[in-house]
């Protein structure tokens, strides 16, 4: 067990240890080549800013990054020290043997700095049924998914048979380029009690987005300290004998250095998007986070506060969608000089 598990966590620190951000990308429909390009340029920014790592999630059907690690093979010829992240790449869609060899393949082509984040999810399985495999059986569990696409990274042996390639005699055959070591970087993002605990059992790190399922009549900030509690208490039951890191998503909004116009954007923004965090939603009661608007000094009191930054886990800072990339890089600027001191975080 790591100190990290032993620990109570009962109560937050205010501090945060590892930041980064994540980013959905965007572009008009009549010119992707553009808005993808600004995208690189952002993560390029990102890491010149000195954050620990960037990711982007895969979104389909939307004017966004529809191929996660295919976009962060790119991502990883114009960086050279962040680790790039997914967040996250839904396995409903997944074949699972090729999901781990793209993703070591980008892993070798970004020299190691890549973690992967996936789902249990499906987004718009209903629209996407007819363009996915005809044998594709929508009652598969995910999580089953998942297991394979573990199991794959793991590099078990296939066949007892040498299996004759181009390359000579694979006397081992198993899915190739292989990931060395148990510690490979892999997340599941999750929200509910049942992937919070698959995670801890299968040894993976967790990614907490900003929607989590309530716990009775708790906020969102209680409920999602709670899975974050529930995780490291199951991790500690584990035997994987590796540490295991949390990450909270959250938006933020700093306006010290805005425009007029910029610091008006963000305000409806927010406010746009206030009254659904003030409700449960569905039959999972689903709870979703505020965004953070005001001065950095106020966001940084209102992350302090909050109890699930408890020295130990990680910020991914969630950037809105659709906003000018000049607006990226005054909110990135914003958080990295001004609200990450105030919460301890320190450039590595």
């Amino acid at each position: 067990m790591t100190a990290d598990q032993q620990r109570d966590h009962s109560a937050g620190t205010g501090t945060v240890p590892v930041a980064g951000v994540i980013t959905a990308g965007s572009y008009s429909a009549d010119d992707p080549v553009t808005g993808l390009r600004e995208v690189l340029e952002l993560i390029s920014f990102v890491e010149q800013l000195g954050f620990d790592t960037v990711g982007v999630r895969q979104r389909h059907l939307e004017r966004g990054i529809s191929s996660a690690l295919t976009f962060l093979g790119a991502a990883a010829e114009r960086t050279s020290q962040i680790t790039l992240e997914s967040n996250v790449v839904p396995l409903g869609f997944e074949t699972p043997f090729r999901l781990a060899e793209d993703f070591a393949t980008v892993w070798a082509l970004a020299a190691g700095r890549l973690h992967i984040g996936v789902s249990s999810s499906a987004p718009h399985a209903d629209l996407l049924a007819d363009l996915n495999r005809p044998d594709a059986d929508p009652k598969t569990d995910a999580y089953e998914l998942i297991a394979r696409f573990l199991e794959a990274l793991e590099g078990r042996t296939l066949s007892d048979q040498g299996l004759q390639t181009p390359y000579g005699i694979e006397e081992r055959p198993h899915v190739q380029p292989n990931i060395p070591g148990p510690n490979r970087p892999v997340w599941l993002g999750g929200g509910s009690n049942r992937s919070v605990d698959w995670a801890a059992q299968h040894g993976l790190n967790l990614f907490l987005g900003n929607l989590t399922d309530a716990e009775g009549d708790a906020d969102f900030r209680t409920s999602q300290f709670a899975r974050v509690r529930r995780f490291r208490r199951a991790a500690a039951e584990t035997t994987f004998g590796r540490e295991r890191s949390v990450a909270v998503e959250r938006v933020l909004l700093p306006t010290d250095t805005a425009s007029a116009e910029q610091r008006a954007h963000y305000r409806e923004f927010a406010s746009s998007r206030e009254a659904r965090t003030h409700v449960a939603h569905g039959a999972r009661r689903t709870l979703i986070a505020r965004d953070l608007h005001g001065s950095a000094a106020e966001i940084a009191e209102r992350l302090a506060a909050d109890p699930v930054f408890d020295g130990s886990t990680q910020l991914r800072v969630s950037l809105p969608y659709g906003f000018e990339l000049a607006e990226y890089r005054q909110i990135l600027t914003d958080i990295r000089e001004r609200v990450l001191p105030l919460l301890g975080w320190e450039a590595h």
